[in-house]
């Protein structure tokens, strides 16, 4: 080799090297770009309590990989099936008398016998607010607290005091408090008050125990829940339970005329709460 095959073999070695240099270093730099992006979108602003509530039932980021949920309710004179699109909060209660809707704006009611006696704008998406605990406490507009702990039958139930910023949902002065198992991190009672329409704050609570879970798309969910009576602000005995069943929870969501209102629909306010 001569003294110019030399010389170009050196800058053909140094070149490269050089080239593969910068090439690592952008490849670090994507990695490191990549971390801060994803540290960015699973921040969130939970409390540690409650963060641990939702790794226990699956994590809030499978939960928001899922993108609709079906579920029935047994009652006693027939079956609803609730349809909901979770990204959307689109959302659809099927019974063989009436049928309720939410398109995204407006509660819609499609009921020629009058069977509905109920507020369908209050009901349409209640019970999968229910069912979709404590999910739905991961959503935006909520600002989270502390709360005194749940004793049940000898045994302490730390929690978490939820309330919403003005503004968001129906009726924004709701609140919610979720307390969960010390062993498991598992929810097992909500207490709730309701302002719906009101305008005010009700300072008379109900409350619901989560014992009964199945698992589903990796999601911790309930299979059951029941209501409790209190006595003196003590949980006493309980009144009526309420059960989920062919739930089915993934990915695959219903257009948007799913959820349109019918022809033969009409629009309905929610009603007065006195």
């Amino acid at each position: 080799m001569n003294l110019k095959q030399m010389k170009y073999f050196v800058f053909v070695v140094v070149f490269s090297f050089f080239i593969s240099c910068k090439q690592e270093k952008k490849e670090m730099l994507n990695e490191e770009a990549s971390k801060e992006i994803v540290a960015i979108t699973t921040s969130n602003n939970y409390s540690e309590k409650l963060q641990q509530v939702f790794e226990a039932h699956g994590g809030v980021a499978q939960w928001k990989k899922m993108q609709s949920l079906v579920f029935e309710l047994p009652k006693p004179d027939a079956r609803e099936i609730h349809t909901i699109n979770l990204q959307t909060r689109q959302d659809k209660v099927e019974t063989p008398s009436y049928t309720i809707g939410y398109d995204g704006i407006k509660t819609w009611l499609l009921d020629t016998d009058n069977s509905f006696k109920g507020d369908a704008v209050f009901y349409h998406n209640l019970m999968f607010y229910f069912y979709a605990m404590p999910f739905v406490l991961a959503d935006d507009g909520i600002v989270y607290g502390e709360t005194a702990a749940v004793v049940y039958e000898g045994k302490s139930y730390p929690g978490v005091s939820i309330r919403y910023n003005p503004g968001v949902g129906t009726s924004y002065k709701d609140l919610y408090f979720i307390h969960f198992d010390p062993d498991t991190k598992q929810m097992a009672w909500l207490g709730y008050s309701v302002s719906y329409r009101s305008g005010e704050s009700s300072d008379k609570f109900s409350w619901i125990h989560y014992n009964d879970w199945q698992t589903i798309s990796g999601l911790v969910l309930p299979k059951s829940i029941t209501w409790y009576k209190t006595e003196d602000g003590v949980l006493t005995e309980p009144r009526n339970t309420v059960s989920f069943e062919n739930v089915v929870l993934g990915k695959d969501v219903q257009p948007n005329t799913f959820f349109s209102k019918p022809e033969a629909a009409v629009f309905v306010e929610g009603k007065i709460q006195e």
